[in-house]
């Protein structure tokens, strides 16, 4: 899959990139992530990417040129989204949505804002759409950048090591946030694991997996089981058999 991205920091997007899964995505040809630099397509002496704004007010905007011919001479793959707290929200489903363009050999690119903002023929006449990712300002759209393409690169088939991590996640196919998980040792300071994950029942350590993650959807999120309808006959005795594990 091929990603790029156009941005005045270029490197900030790339060096995080470049560790842990998305390193290795990159280093396997599983993502093939391109860096612009918006400022290498300015004319002036001093490298201007930004302006006053028309009118008065407050910071500067990014200007139109450098965007266009950036993005002109680097025909990147499209959509092309602009980063923008005004943008559709990202989500898992949108994540879902951008990993499927794999299947085609396509992908996608992204835009990175600055200052007050970019000049708004660069939405009206470049880009494809807008995300953001949540009722936050950032000083520039990098770190949003980031967060996309490692939500989106994870899952192409190969990137993970094990494959059904994306079905069995927070968010993933059941709709669901994750269930509470242990590991070694047994007992820490006087905590213990849940007895039934040392059972070796797997049939109703399932069980009491899908419950934990409906109680604490229940919780925190209630949203997410309206948004698939409620709780079926089967959860509900589920909830019944398998009390929630403590949290804060």
């Amino acid at each position: 899959m091929r990603v790029d991205v156009f941005s005045i920091f270029p490197a900030l997007v790339d060096g995080f990139c470049s560790e842990s899964l998305l390193g290795k995505a990159r280093e396997n040809g599983l993502l093939d992530l391109r860096c612009h630099d918006l400022r290498e397509h300015t004319t002036d002496v001093h490298r201007s990417v930004d302006d006053a704004p028309f009118g008065g007010g407050a910071g500067m905007v990014m200007r139109a040129e450098p965007i266009f011919a950036s993005v002109e001479a680097a025909a990147p793959p499209r959509p092309l989204f602009l980063l923008s707290p005004g943008g559709r929200r990202f989500d898992q489903a949108m994540a879902r949505e951008l990993a499927a363009t794999h299947e085609t050999g396509g992908g996608f690119s992204l835009l990175c804002g600055r200052y007050e903002g970019v000049d708004h023929r660069v939405v009206e006449h470049l880009v494809d759409g807008e995300i953001s990712i949540g009722d936050v300002v950032l000083s520039g759209g990098e770190v949003a950048a980031c967060l996309v393409i490692e939500a989106v690169a994870r899952l192409i088939p190969g990137a993970m090591g094990n494959d059904v991590s994306p079905v069995t996640e927070s968010f993933g196919t059941s709709g669901l946030l994750e269930e509470p998980h242990y590991t070694r040792p047994a007992d820490f300071r006087g905590w213990a694991v849940p007895e039934i994950l040392r059972s070796g029942d797997h049939a109703r350590i399932e069980r009491w997996r899908l419950a934990q993650a409906l109680h604490r959807t229940l919780r925190v999120r209630p949203d997410l089981i309206d948004a698939r309808g409620g709780r079926s006959d089967q959860e509900e005795r589920l909830l019944e058999e398998f009390p929630a594990v403590p949290y804060p």
